[in-house]
Parts: C-alpha cells; sequence; structure tokens
C-alpha cells in the first residue's frame, strides 16, 4: 500500500507542478522517447544480470506490495517454536529432537507453526542448525562461527536483486541523455530548412527524454531498490534471531534466558515486551 501512495504522490507532485506553470502533460509523451529509455535499460539489465538474479528481482519486487514477510506475532510464533525445542533437548535429551527435525512436516513442535513450515529457507536453517547441536559435537564458538559464514552468504544472495536493479537506476539517467541527443541529432539536421518553432519543438521534445530518465531513475527505480534491500534486511533478522537463541543454548544457558538473547536482536517496532513473552512461552510449554 505504502508503496502505491509513494508513486501517486510523485506522480502527482509532477504533474501538479508542471501544469501549475502552464505546462501541457500532452508535451511530455513521446513514445519514441520511451522506448529508447526503457528498451536499452531493460537490454543492459538483461545483458549485466544473471537468471536466478533477475527472477528474484521480480519475485521481490512483487512481494513490494503485501506487508512484511515476518510481523509481531510471527516472530512470536518463532521464538516459541525455539523455545518448545530448547525445552524438550534439556528435558529429554538432545537425540529427543533428531525425528522432529528429520521429518518436520509431521512434527509435532513444527506443525503448531504453520507459517515457519512453510518457508522453506527458514525451516531448512533450524532444522541444519539443530542437527549440528544434536551430532556435530560442536561448541558454541564454532557453531556461531559457522552460521555466521552462512547468514553472510544468505545476506548477501538477498541483496543481490535490489543491488540489481539500483544500477539500472544509475544507468536511467544516462540513457535519458542518449534519447536527447538522438533528439537533437535529429534536430540539427532540420536546421536552416524549418522555421524556428518548429526546430523549438524539436529541441523540447529531444530534452523530454533527459527528464524521463531522471525522472523514472529518483521517482521509481531507485526507491523500488531501496524498498527491496530494506526488506531484504529485515527478512534477514529472523534468522539471526534463530542463531543467537539456538549459540545462547549451546552455551548452556536456559531455555528462557537463550530466548532472551534472541528476543533482544528484534527491532522495536515487532520486539514483544518481556511479560508478554514470557506469557506466551509459559502457554506453550504448557
Amino acid at each position: 500500500m505504502l508503496l502505491i501512495i509513494g508513486a501517486f504522490v510523485v506522480i502527482a507532485s509532477m504533474v501538479g507542478g508542471f501544469t501549475m506553470v502552464g505546462g501541457k502533460l500532452l508535451s511530455l509523451w513521446h513514445v519514441n522517447e520511451i522506448i529508447v529509455i526503457c528498451g536499452c535499460a531493460l537490454g543492459a539489465y538483461v545483458i549485466a544480470t544473471p537468471a536466478k538474479v533477475m527472477k528474484s528481482a521480480m519475485r521481490s519486487m512483487l512481494a513490494l506490495l503485501k506487508g512484511p514477510k515476518y510481523r509481531r506475532a510471527d516472530y512470536v510464533d518463532l521464538l516459541k517454536l525455539i523455545y518448545e525445542v530448547l525445552v524438550k533437548m534439556r528435558r529429554d535429551g538432545t537425540m529427543s529432537i533428531e525425528n522432529h527435525i528429520e521429518n518436520p512436516d509431521s512434527s509435532t513442535i513444527f506443525q503448531k507453526y504453520p507459517k515457519i513450515v512453510a518457508d522453506h529457507h527458514m525451516l531448512t536453517f533450524i532444522t541444519d542448525c539443530l542437527r549440528l547441536m544434536v551430532g556435530g559435537n560442536m561448541n558454541p564458538h564454532e557453531l556461531e562461527s559457522l552460521l555466521e559464514y552462512e547468514l553472510d552468504t544468505h545476506h548477501q544472495e538477498a541483496l543481490e536483486p535490489s543491488h540489481s536493479v539500483q544500477k539500472v537506476a544509475d544507468a536511467l539517467p544516462g540513457f535519458g541523455i542518449v534519447a536527447a541527443v538522438l533528439g537533437i541529432i535529429l534536430t540539427m539536421s532540420i536546421v536552416g530548412s524549418a522555421p524556428p518553432a518548429e526546430i523549438g519543438q524539436k529541441v523540447a521534445s529531444a530534452l523530454v527524454g533527459t527528464f524521463l530518465g531522471i525522472f523514472i531513475a529518483y521517482g521509481f527505480v531507485g526507491p523500488i531498490a531501496s524498498a527491496m534491500e530494506s526488506r531484504a534486511n529485515e527478512e534477514g533478522k529472523a534468522f539471526e534471531v534463530v542463531k543467537a537463541a539456538l549459540v545462547a543454548s549451546l552455551r548452556g544457558y536456559a531455555p528462557s534466558v537463550a530466548i532472551e538473547f534472541a528476543r533482544k536482536l528484534l527491532f522495536s517496532d515487532v520486539r514483544p515486551s518481556f511479560q508478554d513473552l514470557e506469557a506466551d512461552l509459559k502457554a506453550a510449554k504448557g
């Protein structure tokens, strides 16, 4: 919703300011300029970007139209899931969770949290971490270092789509200049044979190319890339929460304390209070 509102404000501000001084909107509509600018930008993007990144970028842009992937209630569920697993490990032994992590689709613990189970990357991350704890004989420093490597790789991969779109935003003003230069070349070819009014119209048409390149870059493509980057950073927080809780548990902290380590990592807008989370954990344990 905010994406649509922001786009509307950008367009309304441009249109309003232009028409207030007597500008005619049709003078900004030149299909040939749009074809040159957008076509060149798209072609350059295809040349520079691997297919998997282009697919991820498309999914990321569509995801911007939806709400955040993880809301406050989802983080609470994630903390409750990790808490239940840690409690079972502490009460019944580490090997007691082996069947749960090998078959999460039939696990009585995991099935309480369908949204987390539906998130393939998150589910794989949790189960892989728990497998290392069950059979890896790893100390906390080794596990933390390994998980940091994995999170760095995941974060880098998650940011690739936004970086690729940002490169398009950086290139668009240049393609706007290309469109303008083509217009000037056309204008110069009729100098001497055309009246001044027609030449002025041709020059104005050429300048629209520069305007469109800058407007599209800074009004839409650049902000979209920034929104994609912010969303990727927010989604990465869930993985950091899991890492903090499991590493704290491996260091010997009680499940409730390990979960508190994880809670402290959450941003203030999605972080449950200590009392609320404690009540949720007691309900989950019960």
